[in-house]
């Protein structure tokens, strides 16, 4: 009898049956969640892009002013040499913050401060304070601050023997007096706006002076353009052609001391670029 293994055909494995399908339970939030869940967060995101927008627009003034500062620096570097011409253009800068708080002073809200290369820097305001005196105050202001920044490097200057920083000072000496031209919009122009006719006169006599005892070509322009600007101006007060009564209507001792500032800026300056002035030699170049 044979008793060797038999070969047996494979055998079907018989798979489970498939599940039968879930019953359906809905286990999302209720409606009114799921509305009001991405409002929610469209909120938040408006919000939050809200404030980024709002700090964005506040920092397009600085970033105004800092990018047109760059600028500025870098096309006087192109003259003067970087050390010089970020000098000059932080004295620019604190010439215009004396207009920039000042305009706060009297309730404006101060625009961007604007650099432009070789021919200075700009403050934009929409009115300069609603009064010829509160135009006065603002246009003087630069002046006054500009003339410390540059007594200051004078000091410094003098302080430690720096060539250097007496010629920065003396440039910025130069700045203020050359913005005190009595024209608008220069910052004379504003000033003149305030004074009493017959403190045009004096102011006109007082520059003409000046040019005797420190021969200056900017006190020599100042002359000529204050005395063109002083026909005109009465002139058109002759024809009662000044515009607003109100605006103009100073009070005398306020006139007084906008007259004093802008005489005694005038001298000082004078006698500041006089001093900070540095011979050149030129018989060896």
């Amino acid at each position: 009898m044979d008793s060797s293994p038999q070969w047996l055909p494979p055998q079907p494995v018989s798979e489970p049956a498939p599940p039968g399908p879930q019953p359906f339970v809905d286990d999302r939030p209720p409606l009114y969640k799921r509305i009001l869940g991405p409002l929610a967060v469209v909120g938040a995101l408006l919000v939050k892009f809200g404030k980024i927008a709002f700090i964005a627009v506040k920092g397009a003034k600085f970033a105004t002013t800092s990018i047109t500062m760059l600028v500025s620096i870098g096309a006087y570097t192109l003259i003067w040499g970087l050390p010089f011409a970020a000098g000059f253009v932080a004295l620019l800068f604190v010439h215009e913050m004396g207009h920039y708080i000042q305009l706060r002073r009297e309730g404006v809200r101060p625009g961007r401060i604007v650099f432009v290369p070789f021919l200075g820097a700009v403050i934009g305001a929409r009115s300069l304070g609603g009064s010829a005196l509160a135009e006065a105050r603002v246009g003087l202001a630069g002046p006054v601050l500009g003339s410390l920044g540059a007594l200051a490097v004078a000091i410094a200057g003098t302080a430690l023997g720096s060539d250097a920083l007496r010629a920065l000072a003396f440039t910025g000496f130069f700045l203020n007096l050359f913005n005190l031209l009595p024209v608008v919009p220069l910052d004379g122009g504003r000033a003149m706006a305030a004074m009493a006719p017959w403190m045009w006169f004096v102011g006109l006599a007082t520059v003409v002076a000046l040019i005797f005892v420190w021969p200056n070509p900017i006190l020599f322009l100042v002359a000529i353009l204050g005395a063109l600007e002083v026909y005109r101006r009465w002139k058109a007060r002759k024809q009662g052609a000044e515009g607003n009564p109100e605006y103009y209507a100073v009070k005398p001792l306020h006139r007084l001391l906008v007259g004093a500032v802008y005489v005694g800026l005038i001298v000082a300056l004078a006698v500041g670029m006089d001093l900070t002035l540095i011979a050149r030699d030129f018989s060896d170049v």
